[in-house]
């Protein structure tokens, strides 16, 4: 089995292994005990075997119970957004989703994060549930959608979390808002870059049909789907409830190039999945090396939807980094 590994990109070199495995120096032990002893406090809520089972993906980990949050509807410039929010005075952490979810999907995430201190909040893009669909007269941006929910909760400064289609709304956003952001987390997403061998690499990961073959098949691993069936289930569930409306036709606000990222500033870690057919490893380092002092951490067994497929591993390696990047 890969050894998880979280490289940090910048000036210097530093590897933090979050899982031991074949190898493994007496000094990555020593170190991944002490990650493992640190997660206690992290997954607090989650069922006990789940840390007592931390590397073995064969042990299925069921939804931990959701901590209260309000749910409402942000009435914004040009859309209605649905959303809920933990509330508190943590540093606000903003969950993006990904294209086959909504603010449904992070039944893992929620209570672990919201016990560690931070306000939690998710919420759906136009034309995912509960929220309008994208108008095709005057569609916006994804990223300007974020900025007036901001605005609309009060939040000054924050936290983004973004699996898949996420992640290039997020990218958009640190573009355009640098400011406004303690650190980003981008998980399996491509990025929306625009240099034409990006797009040519990119494009040949998916051959004809992928788009057609099934979700589940596309975003969740083998390991997890075999493991699974009844996660596989609540997945597929979520991912039918996702889409509602129109979600085409918003465009970024930002013209995406690595010339772009290279100077992008803003705290940044990267995760995929070892088995991801949409963002695997090797495309992930791509943007490691494009965006400054970034940290990557590739998740062992898991897929497109590292979120919830591996997310003691997930949540552990988010809060790490965060609680890092939160002044």
């Amino acid at each position: 089995m890969q050894n998880n590994i979280a490289e940090q990109h910048g000036k210097t070199a530093n590897d933090r292994s979050f899982l031991a495995g074949p190898g493994s120096s007496r000094r990555d032990l020593l170190k991944t005990g002490a990650l493992l002893a640190a997660s206690t406090a992290l997954v607090d809520g989650a069922p006990a075997y789940a840390q007592a089972h931390w590397s073995d993906p064969m042990v299925p980990m069921p939804l931990p119970t959701q901590v209260p949050a309000k749910e409402a509807i942000a009435q914004l410039p040009g859309a209605r957004l649905g959303y809920w929010d933990t509330g508190g005075n943590g540093a606000p952490i903003v969950l993006m989703h990904p294209a086959t979810g909504s603010a449904l999907i992070w039944g893992y995430q929620q209570p672990v994060f919201a016990r560690a201190g931070y306000r939690i909040i998710a919420y759906s893009r136009r034309g995912y549930h509960n929220s309008e669909p994208v108008p095709k007269d005057n569609p916006g941006t994804a990223s300007e959608d974020l900025h007036h929910l901001i605005g609309y909760l009060g939040i000054q400064k924050f936290h983004a979390v973004a699996s898949a289609a996420g992640c290039s709304i997020t990218i958009d956003y640190a573009l355009s808002h640098p400011d406004r952001l303690f650190s980003i987390v981008l998980a399996s997403g491509i990025g929306g870059v625009r240099d034409p061998e990006y797009l040519k690499l990119s494009e040949g990961l998916r051959p004809k049909g992928f788009a057609e073959m099934p979700a589940d098949f596309r975003e969740l691993g083998p390991s997890y789907r075999a493991a699974n069936p009844e996660g596989v289930r609540q997945w597929i569930e979520l991912e039918h409830k996702a889409i509602t409306g129109n979600r085409l036709g918003q465009k970024p606000a930002n013209e995406v190039t690595w010339a772009r990222l290279q100077k992008m500033q803003v705290p940044t870690l990267l995760l995929t999945g070892d088995a991801d057919l949409s963002s695997p490893p090797a495309v992930t380092r791509l943007f490691a090396r494009n965006i400054p002092n970034s940290e990557l951490v590739i998740v062992p067994e898991a897929g497109h939807s590292s979120y919830w497929e591996r997310p003691e591993i997930f949540n552990t390696a988010v809060l790490d980094f965060i609680g890092r990047h939160s002044q």
